[in-house]
């Protein structure tokens, strides 16, 4: 913008000097007869200075953009760096070569093979910036921004090849995250200082195998879901399966401890009503009570307050079969009443056959299993 206001300037200074030439020269022209030869001479002196001026002054201002520096050569030797402005540096001696100090954007298409020879297309997007304060360096040993950017893409699809190569493609497309991760690890460390640039960003945006290999990646991933979900299934299925059993085995648990209560209960409702024959039927039945006292199981005549150190264990129960009828007796009144009690459990509850008769009465009792 400011080169062209400078030229604008320049052309109108130039017109307004060459118009005050002229009418300079045809005035002189008017006064006398040499006039004319005088005008001439002006007018030839101030197409030479316009030439001159023409040729030197506008390709001499040099304007230096923002986001910019140039390398100002002097007769192709390197002179010096220009900021951002605007400079009067004689053109046929001296040239601007204008370097972008902005950050660079380069989308980076390659082919690539995996470690098992699989092919793939691939694309980097990387972001770098030039060192301002290098320029010089640059200009100097890449000759120019457009080589040093060749050089850089260059060592990026060298570095991302030799990442893809290091491993299979199953694993490749598995882990796609960690791989652009070596990528711009490995890319950062290839652009080393002697690029004189700072790297800001690489990614590996995209990787794309061959139609028949995806194809088959997709075939093989199907069929390790469904091998998955079967897997599931057979340990939901073995899960249900442990839960029944389990169940099972708590209710034949509660049932063996409920028919062991009932047993137990049975039992003691027997054995109580076998004292109580014994005693009607003409049996001394003497009792002793059992208790732990200070931990030791100790016999007694009568019952005892239970304290923390007295603790009742039961009742003892002694039957004197030499009273009575005696012993052979007493056995034969056990036997007969756990067998009632046997006949009880099969009993389908129909009551024996009565007969009375004139000298005596007759009971049926039905058999049993």
């Amino acid at each position: 913008m400011i080169k062209a206001i400078l030229f604008v300037v320049f052309f109108i200074l130039l017109a307004a000097f060459i118009g005050f030439a002229i009418f300079t020269g045809f005035k002189a022209a008017d006064k006398d007869s040499g006039g004319y030869k005088a005008a001439t001479g002006i007018l030839s002196t101030l197409a030479v200075v316009t030439l001159a001026l023409v040729i030197c002054i506008p390709g001499s201002v040099h304007q230096v953009d923002t986001g910019t520096v140039a390398v100002v050569r002097h007769l192709g030797k390197i002179e010096g760096m220009r900021q951002p402005g605007t400079y009067f540096d004689f053109y046929m001696t001296n040239k601007y070569e204008v370097y972008d100090t902005k950050v660079q954007q380069v989308e980076i298409k390659t082919a690539a093979y995996s470690r098992d020879g699989q092919t793939m297309e691939l694309e980097v997007f990387l972001q770098y910036q030039v060192q301002p304060e290098h320029i010089m360096d640059i200009a100097t040993q890449y000759g120019s921004l457009d080589a040093l950017q060749s050089r850089i893409e260059t060592q990026t699809i060298e570095k991302t090849k030799a990442v893809m190569s290091s491993d299979i493609a199953m694993n490749i497309i598995q882990n796609r995250a960690q791989f652009s991760n070596d990528v711009s690890d490995a890319v950062r460390d290839g652009i080393s200082a002697d690029y004189f640039v700072n790297v800001r960003d690489v990614v590996l945006t995209n990787i794309d195998f061959t139609d028949e290999f995806e194809r088959s990646v997709e075939a093989k991933v199907i069929a390790e879901q469904e091998k998955q979900a079967a897997i599931t299934r057979a340990e939901a299925e073995l899960e249900v399966a442990k839960l029944e059993a389990q169940k099972k085995i708590e209710e034949a648990r509660g049932n063996a401890e409920a028919q062991k209560i009932i047993a137990q209960a049975t039992a003691e409702a027997a054995t109580y009503k076998v004292i109580e024959l014994a005693k009607t039927v003409g049996y001394t039945v003497n009792e002793t009570y059992l208790y732990s006292i200070d931990g030791v199981e100790t016999e007694v005549a009568t019952k005892q307050a239970e304290s923390e150190t007295v603790i009742f264990l039961g009742t003892k129960y002694v039957i004197d079969t030499t009273s009575g009828p005696g012993a052979d007796n007493f056995k034969k009144l056990v036997e007969d009443y756990l067998q009632y009690l046997a006949y009880l459990e099969v009993w389908n509850g129909e009551l024996p056959g009565v007969v009375a008769g004139d000298d005596a009465i007759s009971i049926i009792v039905p058999g049993g299993n």
